[in-house]
């Protein structure tokens, strides 16, 4: 009972902080975006989470996979894999920004370095680290198999942000492409390799820019309001469903949509047509639940945790496969623990790995703490109205002056705003710097 005050304190607290986010947003913000995009990374870090095994053998580790001992596992990755939705928020979002900074008169250049910037800032800061730990690694003996499985599972997400940063050049000349161009060519390519054996052996990659493409000009067309409709949202989800449930079902696609180590054709290495329409469905289900998402997020709480993800979300992302590994090599000396250095083979591993997710949300809160400031922009703590801000260009609260005497803003002199945090990962960020009234200190 004595920890109850102490306790009734910190939910206050915690009431108050997200009270004061929300009252922080701009009513323009449509708070539906944020939502799918932290949707979709906490589907990638919680399905490589379930699916990325690191087996402890003869003194090295190797990956495995649950999908290739347990075929029956393949609905997870029906759930988890949301790239499709995170290039659909990054199409409608880049596209906007771009006419945004347009009609501010800010060239190409400008706007692009602004968005790649943020992109630029942390994966440096995983690189460096990355290239300290394989030397050290080396140094100290370890055995190469090991330390290559180690450092291309910690660089895995950087497959991910080099197309994203591709198709975020390309954005004014996709900016009005129909999808159906970039679906076309990944139906061609995969007609030539599956169906007629036909091409060299690096077609298939042709679909890694093609296949994103999709969901990306979609996202395109959402800004230019043609998919503003529920219809549109039943078109895109029946359709990909269809076609998803055909190709798996009658033309040999894995129903696994991730990668199984192994296995004769993987659905995302590179993205086959069944992977592109698997997108599709998504891209109509993240459609359909808009209005409900901007409904729930009306309350403060769940807004403040959905803004939390989306100020962090490449530090999430880019971090989260070191938060496994370094899990799973900090407890080697305690043996082969189910769950974290056995082979996945059976539901008991399943269910001890479902006990180790926490252990990794934990450590992966050590990596974000450690790194936000460098997707943050860095430049030491700052205090406007309150909040702590680290950085210069990813600024979370806005101030400004109030717009008249008779409102609250008028009131109070100032009002403090929800910045556009995260514009390289989809942030809805205009590329404009913040500015700072005049004689008020930050």
């Amino acid at each position: 009972m004595a920890d109850s005050p102490a306790k009734k304190g910190r939910w206050q607290a915690v009431r108050h902080g997200a009270r004061r986010v929300d009252e922080a947003t701009p009513d323009s913000r449509d708070r539906a975006v944020d939502a799918l995009r932290a949707c979709a990374i906490l589907g990638v870090v919680l399905g490589h989470w379930l699916v990325t095994a690191l087996v402890a053998h003869d003194g090295g580790l190797y990956t495995a996979s649950p999908l290739g001992r347990m075929p029956w596992l393949a609905p997870i990755s029906w759930i988890f894999q949301t790239l499709a939705v995170f290039f659909l928020v990054g199409g409608h979002v880049a596209t906007k920004s771009l006419a945004s900074a347009r009609a501010r008169g800010l060239t190409y250049g400008q706007w692009l370095r602004a968005r790649l910037g943020r992109l630029v800032r942390p994966v440096l800061a995983l690189l460096c680290l990355w290239a300290v730990v394989t030397a050290g690694l080396l140094l100290t003996g370890a055995p190469a198999d090991t330390v290559h499985t180690l450092v291309k599972l910690a660089l895995s997400p950087l497959w991910f942000l080099l197309v994203l940063a591709a198709l975020t050049a390309a954005t004014p000349l996709v900016a009005r492409l129909h999808p159906l161009w970039p679906l076309a060519v990944v139906l061609h390519v995969d007609v030539l390799r599956f169906g007629l054996h036909l091409g060299p052996s690096w077609l298939g990659w042709a679909n890694l820019p093609a296949g994103w493409l999709v969901p990306y000009t979609l996202g395109a067309a959402w800004t230019r309001g043609e998919l503003d409709t529920r219809r549109a949202g039943r078109v895109l989800l029946v359709f990909g469903t269809t076609a998803t449930v055909g190709l798996v079902c009658w033309a040999g696609y894995p129903a696994a949509m991730v990668g199984v180590p192994g296995a004769a054709i993987s659905n995302l290495d590179p993205p086959t047509l069944a992977a592109v329409t698997f997108g599709l469905a998504q891209c109509g289900l993240a459609l359909l639940l808009r209005d409900r998402l901007r409904r729930a997020l009306r309350r403060p709480l769940p807004w403040a945790a959905v803004a939390t993800v989306n100020l962090s979300a490449m530090t999430i992302f880019l971090w989260h496969q070191t938060a496994l590994m370094t899990t799973t090599a900090a407890t080697l000396w305690a043996g082969r623990l189910p769950g974290l250095h056995t082979v996945p083979d059976g539901p008991a591993w399943i269910a001890a790995r479902l006990g180790w997710l926490p252990v990794f949300a934990l450590v992966l809160t050590v990596c974000w703490g450690a790194f936000r400031t460098y997707e943050q922009g860095g430049g030491g703590r700052r205090r406007v109205r309150g909040w702590r801000v680290r950085g210069r260009r990813s600024r979370v609260v806005r101030v400004h002056r109030g717009v008249g005497r008779g409102g609250q803003a008028g009131r109070r002199g100032r009002v403090a705003r929800v910045g556009q945090a995260n514009g390289a990962a989809g942030g809805e960020d205009t590329g404009a710097v913040p500015r700072v009234p005049r004689g008020h200190r930050v």
